[in-house]
């Protein structure tokens, strides 16, 4: 079952658009390591639920996999072959908006090598470019 929310105000959304640079969620909160998406875009819910599936099975049970990302926005799409005209199209998935240094993954429990190769992993399922990202220490 892909990601969505249970209850939402409005069934259908307008396209909007992103500029410009997280201002929050961009450093690591939960975890040791995450991973930070480079560059404005939508990811939808089967790319992150592709991503929780890739990190749980390289960890074995090991460390946790915080999702710091959740699909909110419906896309809606007409069906094929429709003529035009005759309203807006039922919403077909949902995404996530994410911006240039969002923080979407983070692992936690697990040795820095072990949680930078699950995250790689995550990586290659997301649309945009990532980097491996690690938690800011205070002294």
């Amino acid at each position: 079952m892909a990601m969505m929310p249970k209850r939402v105000k409005h069934r259908k959304s307008q396209r909007g658009r992103m500029k410009g640079n997280a201002s929050r969620c961009n450093y690591v909160a939960f975890g040791e390591y995450g991973l930070q998406v480079l560059e404005n875009s939508w990811i939808t819910g089967r790319h992150i639920e592709a991503g929780r599936v890739a990190a749980t099975h390289f960890l074995h049970r090991e460390g946790k996999v915080y999702i710091r990302i959740f699909p909110h926005k419906p896309v809606s799409s007409k069906p094929l072959e429709t003529r035009m005209g005759k309203g807006k199209g039922e919403p077909d998935f949902w995404v996530a908006r994410v911006r240039a240094g969002q923080v979407c993954f983070e692992i936690g429990g697990v040795e820095e090598d072990v949680a930078k190769q699950a995250l790689v992993r995550v990586a290659h399922k997301m649309p945009v470019r990532c980097r491996f990202v690690r938690r800011r220490h205070t002294v």
